[in-house]
């Protein structure tokens, strides 16, 4: 997959695409509805196959300094998109000069003149342009003026009859309810980073963490969790059991929420290697100790919690 990070940069092979437009923070089923249309589209009018995302996401830049939301910073939604099997994803800044554009601007500048897209596609309820002044009518009138056709998906609604949708997402996430939040995702919730370094005290007590900033991403319950986590190598990934934390580390004092993985049967140096962490399921809230000694009991009991939950596939206790 190509990415382009401007609409005017565009080769000309890949004008004229099926273009499916959004933020797409999270790329659960619905979004990939969307993005698979756009798919099917391209493949009958033998056009390349592009997804229009924006960057920093709109909810980031008009309420900066708002708590950390993203479920897929663009990292992980690059990822996921290029695993959908799309051919190009162009990436427009979303900046103070963008998000004045008026919607009739948007579709003239970005779509026709641009992108010159041969059909776009959204989500029924996208809205666009300055003061979200465009919207699914407008880009099916305007469509019909400029030369490109437009498709409008329905919600994608899950066996319980509802929508899926980013904020049910961070809603079971909030909730310390991981395997709710996968089951709207339709795969776990992952926590993609560096690694950083860290004090070194987890080692010091028998369980040494990778220590991973979140950065953008929303954050989850505080608390331990199950995890299962790829590490970055020359030749792919290889993906171990564990057990992390997210939190504050109360114990010892912390200044702001980290992620902490113990991966299980590992003892070689990770910093400054990519991890991918999937969130499995929600061992116990993050608490304060009296001392180490009662902080490495409890941590023995979590990782002999999360290797039943994880090599039997058993779900935890309430």
């Amino acid at each position: 997959m190509r990415i382009y990070r401007h609409y005017d940069a565009l080769p000309a092979d890949a004008r004229g695409a099926a273009v499916a437009i959004g933020n797409f923070d999270g790329i659960h089923p619905g979004h990939q509805t969307v993005i698979h249309e756009a798919g099917l589209i391209a493949g009958d009018m033998c056009r390349p196959w592009a997804v229009l995302t924006f960057e920093p996401h709109p909810r980031a830049f008009f309420t900066p300094g708002s708590e950390p939301f993203r479920l897929t910073p663009f990292r992980s939604k690059a990822r996921r998109i290029a695993e959908l099997g799309a051919d190009l994803l162009i990436v427009q800044r979303f900046d103070k000069a963008f998000s004045s554009l008026p919607a009739e601007d948007f579709v003239n500048t970005v779509l026709v003149d641009g992108l010159g897209a041969g059909h776009v596609v959204s989500g029924y309820d996208f809205v666009f342009g300055h003061k979200r002044g465009g919207n699914c009518e407008l880009l099916l009138a305007m469509g019909a003026k400029k030369g490109f056709g437009f498709t409008a998906v329905n919600a994608q609604t899950d066996s319980s009859g509802e929508a899926y949708s980013s904020t049910r997402v961070r809603e079971r996430l909030g909730d310390a309810d991981p395997r709710g939040a996968a089951a709207i995702l339709g795969r776990d919730f992952e926590i993609e980073g560096r690694v950083a370094r860290g004090e070194a005290r987890g080692k010091s007590i028998g369980f040494p963490t990778a220590n991973i900033p979140l950065g953008a991403y929303l954050r989850p319950a505080l608390g331990v969790y199950a995890v299962r986590a790829a590490i970055e190598q020359e030749n792919g990934e290889i993906w171990l059991d564990g057990v992390a934390n997210i939190g504050v580390r109360p114990t010892f004092g912390s200044d702001g929420v980290v992620l902490e993985v113990f991966l299980f049967d590992f003892d070689d140096d990770l910093y400054g290697k990519r991890l991918r962490v999937r969130l499995v399921d929600f061992l116990r809230p993050e608490k304060k100790f009296d001392g180490v000694d009662d902080l490495k009991a409890q941590i023995a009991l979590d990782v002999s919690k999360a290797k039943e939950i994880l090599t039997k596939g058993e779900k935890k206790d309430p």
